[in-house]
Parts: structure tokens; sequence; C-alpha cells
């Protein structure tokens, strides 16, 4: 199983994340966003934790406005967590760790 952060657009979404066979953290981000480099060390941390029982992806909204449209991402950066096309739980804004572990923690624990 991979354990790394994949960096996905649009055009690889539906293969990447709506036909994975388990769980997906999708990472909204942008490069200008200073938010989102405080929350990139908390999601290599997640795909370190997790990256057995999750899969973690990272899209950039600028360039992928299909995904940020479809997910009504209004803020960066934002997390969806998704099963096929259900989204299990959603976030925008930093989070903090203990957050981001609880919020995980709730849906694959379940499983």
């Amino acid at each position: 199983m991979n354990k790394g952060v994949i960096t996905i657009t649009d055009a690889e979404f539906e293969t990447e994340v709506l036909k994975a066979e388990q769980p997906v953290l999708v990472y909204f981000w942008a490069s200008w966003c200073g938010p989102c480099q405080l929350m990139s060390p908390l999601i290599n941390l997640a795909a370190t934790t997790y990256g057995d029982r999750l899969k973690i992806v990272k899209i950039e909204a600028d360039p992928n406005p299909v995904a940020v449209k479809e997910y009504r991402v209004e803020g960066l950066p934002a997390l969806r967590l998704l099963r096929g096309e259900t989204v299990l739980e959603s976030t925008e804004g930093v989070i903090s760790k203990n957050k981001l572990l609880s919020f995980l923690d709730q849906h694959l624990n379940n499983n």
C-alpha cells in the first residue's frame, strides 16, 4: 500500500479517488496559501500513520477547478474524506493535529 501523498489533477480524480478501494483523503491546497503550508506536514503525518487504511491525495485548487466546484471548496486548505462518491467528512481551514487524527480515526476505526 502506498504510504505517501499522491499529487493528482482533475483528469485523475475519478480513477484515483472515486474508484479507489479504500477511503481517500483529498487535500485541496494552493502554493500561495500560507495556511496550506501549515497543513502539509500534518497531511504527510496522516499518510505515514494511516497509509495502510487510507489513500491520501493532494490537488492544487487553481489549476483543477472541476474538483473544487464538485466538492464545494470555498476556502483553503480543504479536506474531503471520501469513500467512493460519498463524502464522509469535510473541513476547511487549518485544523490541529489532534483534530485531524480524530477526524480520521472516527471513520477508519469503524470499518
